[in-house]
């Protein structure tokens, strides 16, 4: 199955850029540093909304237009009072088909379940606004991501699809550190 097998080989991957995030996010002191910590999660995941929007679909994915997004990496910046006008261009994994975009979206939607231990840290240095994007599905985090685990597993048909899915989501953990080492 492939939701537990992405998790067991990705783990590696996963554990360093959560690292490196939450060490950024210990050192926020304001709100400017803050946005600048969304910054770097918009200009990523913006870029790799581009690239996958291809291949999930609300056929694919049927709540996939009400999963969070970039667009409220945006709004938590500018409910901070800062714009999102210059994000430089990163570099995002190669997506050629829905195995693919899987793979990559597993990263994303699981930097949005994790996002209840963010708000907590973010509380303890006083930051309270724009937390929207953290804030994930409320009482539905739970349902939502096994709606995903769902179509990621009934989408990954043979070994090869698993094996991409894990090597795309490896890629899109490490392509986000670099976001955050830069």
């Amino acid at each position: 199955m492939l939701s537990e097998k992405i998790k067991e080989e990705t783990k590696s991957a996963h554990l360093s850029l959560e690292k490196l995030v939450v060490q950024q996010l210990k050192s926020i002191k304001n709100n400017e540093d803050y946005g600048n910590f969304l910054k770097k999660f918009y200009t990523y995941f913006s870029q790799v909304e581009k690239v996958i929007s291809p291949y999930i679909t609300s056929q694919l994915l049927p709540d996939y237009a009400d999963r969070r997004n970039s667009s409220y990496l945006e709004n938590d910046i500018k409910a901070l009072g800062f714009d999102v006008d210059e994000t430089m261009t990163v570099a995002v994994p190669k997506i050629d088909n829905e195995v693919a975009a899987l793979g990559a979206l597993y990263v994303m939607e699981g930097s949005i379940m994790g996002g209840r231990i963010i708000i907590q840290m973010l509380e303890k240095l006083g930051v309270t606004e724009g937390v929207s994007f953290f804030s994930g599905y409320g009482a539905e985090t739970g349902q939502k991501w096994g709606v995903f685990t769902k179509v990621m597993n009934d989408t990954a048909k043979t070994e090869q699809d698993e094996e991409q899915a894990v090597n795309t989501a490896n890629e899109t953990f490490q392509l986000f550190e670099k976001v955050f080492a830069q």
